[in-house]
């Protein structure tokens, strides 16, 4: 049996905000869900929360995840305080303790399984994730005999010359065997200049204690200010783009370009520089995104064009080409093979296939047919001033340059709007309808001279 108990409890004052720091977004994730998913991979029996300040709030943040359970830690006096307060939450648990923290977030499930299946194929009492930093200074460093045994841990200002010539630190991450841990809990004293119980004096009190290496030093990267968060993206867009090139997408500008890793990609995708692909987004192969677009929750078929546009909560099928400066927004849903051009904005939309919407329009709570030609111009006047109204176009129907279509409207099938036209009322099938005062033409007729008053 395992249990994860994750340290959330500190406020983060060097974030320098109210929010949590353990509720601060990596990408479109806060770093405490990002802690969850990496121990997920491990099937935990129990998961449980340490939190302290502003605890409903990280409770809210989590909500989406069942089966959690929250440990209050009202005063904050260390790792070692935080881990004591599981005492009465996990009384009569026989199985291993993974302690990880809510500010470390790049940590990748196959370091958390391979530091529980040491720690268990070797029945330790504890087994502490280290790492060989190019530039140790400032950390306690680790010392260890030839099997990884711990020998002991000395910090930095501690060390000699010669011992601060070893690269292995403390990462903060443990597995413990929780009955051993138990017994030692009660026994840690805040003998030190901040008043605190560290976890990391627990380990002085086991035995045997070994050490696993992480293989890739950035994961340990705990997450104090804003500069370390952006340090900690910039590492995960490194790991992201790197899995997506390996996988067969093209990145014309890597360096340029940000995708989050909730973002599934097919083989041949290309993505330009200047492009974003955010939140659970998919798009098929053969697709081309930007440069300059914005992909946000979105997914986009096969042979999908995107150009210098933004796409957000849509929909859009095979072959369809998109702007430029277009803009897809609330539930868009667009068919196969149509074309959204230039400057035409679609909300909460539904467009059929091979329909075209070419330039310059506006179309908002609309279902449109297949084989839809909507002129230059076009909008849906779908607002009343209090509610939002549907405006519903058969297929094969064709507006002209700048038609308004005032909503609630329904246009039949094989419709054809004269071009100016402001439509209010429910046009049947096959029918042209003309909405617009007749165009009056007055020859000889000039603007009379403005003669001024003499002073």
């Amino acid at each position: 049996m395992v249990a994860v108990a994750i340290l959330a409890a500190g406020k983060g004052t060097r974030m320098k905000s109210d929010l949590p720091k353990v509720c601060h977004n990596l990408g479109s994730i806060s770093m405490v869900e990002r802690v969850l998913h990496s121990c997920l991979a491990i099937e935990p029996e129990r998961c449980l929360v340490i939190v302290g300040y502003q605890a409903q709030r990280v409770r809210e943040s989590l909500s989406g995840f069942g089966g959690l359970e929250f440990v209050e830690q009202t005063e904050q006096l260390g790792t070692g305080h935080a881990v004591q307060q599981l005492l009465p939450h996990l009384e009569g648990f026989t199985g291993d303790l993974l302690v990880l923290n809510g500010d470390v977030p790049l940590l990748r499930p196959s370091t958390i399984r391979q530091l529980l299946e040491t720690h268990q194929a070797n029945q330790n009492d504890a087994t502490l994730l280290t790492a060989q930093l190019p530039n140790p200074q400032g950390y306690g460093r680790v010392f260890c005999d030839g099997q990884n045994l711990l020998k002991e841990i000395v910090e930095d200002r501690d060390c000699t010359p010669d011992q601060k010539q070893n690269q292995r630190i403390n990462a903060g991450v443990y597995c413990f065997n929780w009955l051993q841990l138990a017994k030692v809990l009660p026994e840690l004293k805040a003998n030190n200049d901040q008043k605190e119980y560290y976890l990391t004096d627990a380990v002085n009190y086991l035995e045997p204690v070994m050490a696993v290496d992480v293989e890739d030093y950035q994961e340990i990267l705990g997450i104090n200010d804003r500069k370390q968060l952006a340090t900690a993206y910039q590492i995960l867009q490194t790991r992201v783009k790197d899995a997506w090139m390996r996988a067969g997408v093209t990145l014309i500008d890597p360096d340029s370009i940000t995708i989050e890793d909730t973002v599934e990609l097919q083989p041949d995708v290309i993505v330009e520089p200047q492009t974003h692909l955010r939140g659970k987004t998919a798009i098929g192969s053969g697709s081309r995104i930007g440069p300059g677009s914005l992909i946000e929750n979105s997914q986009l078929g096969q042979n999908v064009t995107v150009l210098y546009s933004v796409v957000s909560d849509s929909q859009v099928q095979d072959g369809t080409r998109i702007g430029p400066y277009a803009h897809l927004r609330g539930h868009v849903e667009v068919g196969e093979s149509c074309r959204i051009g230039n400057f035409v904005e679609l909300k909460n939309a539904q467009i059929g296939a091979r329909t075209n919407v070419a330039h310059l329009s506006y179309l908002g709570d609309a279902k449109l047919g297949n084989r839809v030609n909507i002129g230059a111009g076009t909008i849906t006047a779908n607002y009343d001033g209090v509610k939002k109204h549907r405006t519903e176009i058969g297929d094969r129907s064709k507006t002209g340059s700048n038609s308004v279509l005032v909503a609630p409207i329904t246009l039949g099938e094989d419709v054809t709007v004269a071009a100016g036209s402001v439509v209010t009322e429910d046009v049947t099938n096959d029918c042209l309808v003309i909405a617009r005062a007749r165009q009056v033409i007055k020859p000889g007729w000039q603007l009379k001279s403005i003669v001024k008053p003499q002073e």
